[in-house]
């Protein structure tokens, strides 16, 4: 079978594949480093006070984003590139979309971690001079990185296949698997990270996809609302949460968000019986020997 064929009839398979492959490798020298596993005596130099956007971001380009546009443009051509990108630039959307976001990350972050210590400080002049700042950075690179694959490409081809519910229970997992290489560098704690970490985080990320799928879908499948919400929570536990909560450390983060994302998922999902903000409508087409055939499309 030729390739573009198997791509056009296995997209899916396809793109999780790339995304995989391609991050993994590039990120083959930063797990390696002095930064890592310390195999290798690579030093990996600091960018804006961390190593991360040298080590991290180049994998991450390289994997959800390239790979959602080679499998699109291999499969779809112009007109799925134009719905790709569409949504990737489908800003204008009601303005409450965005507060919501930006104010309510925050709230139920530091609101969930209050049991875990049982104090809150307020947070500094510089966190704060620093929080929206640091958020546009963070949309430019975690966020056009990660989301341009996993939200807009894949979950409206898992929706139509799985609906919303078995969709995002297949997309959140692998979301979170796809970070696990990173949990043998600084970024996940190296050398002091605890085993069952990267299996927290790979819970919270399924427990938050469910909130990321319902955004998305009620927000007429707004990317840009999409990339605030995973870059505020990204942003939060980076610039405010070590101010606010002094006697925690990053291991706790995890914890934090997955008890976070678990409650919140939990009343989405009740609250719209499992179908996250995601409607299909059925359309009735006549084929050549007069038989029905029916499609779904995302409404």
């Amino acid at each position: 079978m030729k390739l573009h064929i198997f791509i056009r009839r296995h997209k899916l398979i396809t793109f999780f594949v790339l995304a995989f492959a391609l991050s993994w490798l590039a990120w083959i020298p930063y797990v390696l480093s002095k930064q890592g596993l310390g195999v290798v005596p690579l030093d990996f130099p600091e960018l804006l006070g961390t190593t991360q956007l040298l080590g991290v971001l180049p994998g991450a380009y390289l994997g959800p984003i390239l790979s959602a546009f080679i499998v699109t443009a291999v499969a779809e051509g112009r007109p799925g590139l134009r719905r790709w990108t569409g949504r990737l630039l489908r800003w204008r959307v009601g303005w409450r979309w965005y507060v919501a976001v930006l104010l309510g990350v925050p709230v139920v972050l530091a609101v969930t971690t209050i049991p875990f210590t049982g104090a809150i400080a307020a947070p500094s002049a510089t966190a704060l001079a620093a929080y929206l700042p640091a958020l546009v950075l963070q949309l430019l690179t975690t966020g056009l990185a990660e989301e341009p694959g996993w939200r807009d490409f894949a979950l409206p081809h898992l929706q139509p296949r799985f609906g919303a519910l078995r969709g995002t229970l297949v997309l959140g997992p692998l979301w979170g698997a796809w970070h696990l290489p990173l949990f043998l560098t600084e970024w996940g704690g190296w050398p002091h990270v605890q085993w069952e970490t990267p299996l927290e985080f790979i819970a919270a990320a399924t427990a938050f996809s469910f909130v990321m799928t319902w955004v998305f879908n009620r927000s007429g499948e707004s990317l840009p609302v999409a990339m605030v919400l995973h870059t505020s929570v990204n942003n939060y536990f980076s610039v405010m949460w070590s101010d606010m909560f002094p006697g925690l450390g990053p291991q706790d983060t995890s914890r934090v968000l997955l008890v976070a994302s678990a409650v919140v998922a939990v009343v989405i999902i009740a609250l719209t019986r499992g179908r996250l903000g995601y409607r299909q409508e059925a359309i009735v087409t006549s084929t050549a020997d007069g038989l029905r055939k029916v499609d779904s499309i995302a409404k």
